[in-house]
């Protein structure tokens, strides 16, 4: 199963995602999840320390490995065709929640070279945790729609676009959900996050029934989840409203996979 987490930004997609790939991997299932934020922090979701997330090289950023997967002997070629195996079993982090961690990072270009090695490596990469695989991998996407126009989440099982009751979110949502809609993914749907009352959920519903937008759930505000990211220190898990109404949304994409399978 392959779920793209997307969203305007400060909607709290990196929560949601992070707290996906730690349900599934608690379920006993191999997970995969992938960093492709430009502002990466999903580490810290996953129950890495700043230290430990600070220590991890971004693929995109890894000057050594892109040039031993793409150099040739001629300047400005670059091998389109190489394995990408070795890359998850060197670079995907174990983390607390039991899920591994890719973190993509910024292409950039290499010295004064221009970034289309790195660019071939990213989507050799992806193509084969989303295609090839059988893990578990939970993508959280940069915030917006560029990553739609690249293609990045292309061929992913479930597109989950993160909003809350904000005008903008919500337009936002709206647009990503569009664009996903004419894409190679496979179910493209809203999650609200952060719904603090009756008043916020009708506006959601409303909005998204008016513009018949597909719903995935409804994640209430949670006073634990907020203080936790305030203060850095793990939720409990036990009382957490909105990390029952994220695995309430894993089980919906789980028996919707098992009925597309």
């Amino acid at each position: 199963m392959k779920i793209a987490v997307t969203g305007k930004g400060g909607v709290g997609k990196t929560f949601i995602a992070g707290t996906l790939a730690e349900i599934y991997a608690r379920e006993g299932r191999p997970v995969i999840a992938i960093d492709a934020d430009p502002s990466p922090n999903l580490a810290m979701s996953l129950g890495l320390t700043d230290e430990e997330a600070n220590h991890i090289l971004p693929v995109a950023e890894n000057e050594e490995l892109i040039r031993l997967k793409t150099a040739t002997d001629y300047p400005g070629v670059f091998q389109l065709t190489f394995s990408v195996e070795d890359i998850i079993e060197r670079y995907a982090v174990p983390t607390p929640s039991g899920a591994y961690l890719l973190v993509m990072g910024t292409v950039r270009s290499l010295g004064s070279g221009c970034t289309c090695a790195a660019n071939t490596v990213m989507k050799a990469l992806l193509r084969h945790l989303i295609v090839d695989r059988d893990d578990v991998v939970i993508l959280d996407m940069e915030a917006g729609v560029e990553h739609l126009g690249r293609g990045t989440a292309g061929n992913v099982d479930f597109m989950l676009v993160v909003t809350d009751a904000n005008k903008k979110s919500l337009e936002t949502a709206r647009t990503i959900y569009r664009l996903a809609a004419g894409s190679p993914v496979r179910q493209v749907g809203l999650v609200a996050n952060r719904i603090a009352g009756p008043e916020q959920a009708e506006i959601f519903s409303t909005y998204a029934k008016k513009h018949r937008l597909s719903v995935f759930g409804i994640i209430p505000f949670d006073q634990l989840v907020f203080t936790a990211g305030v203060t850095g220190k793990q939720i409990d898990e036990k009382t957490s409203v909105a990390r029952e109404a994220i695995r309430q949304i894993a089980q919906r994409l789980t028996d919707s996979r098992s009925k597309i399978a």
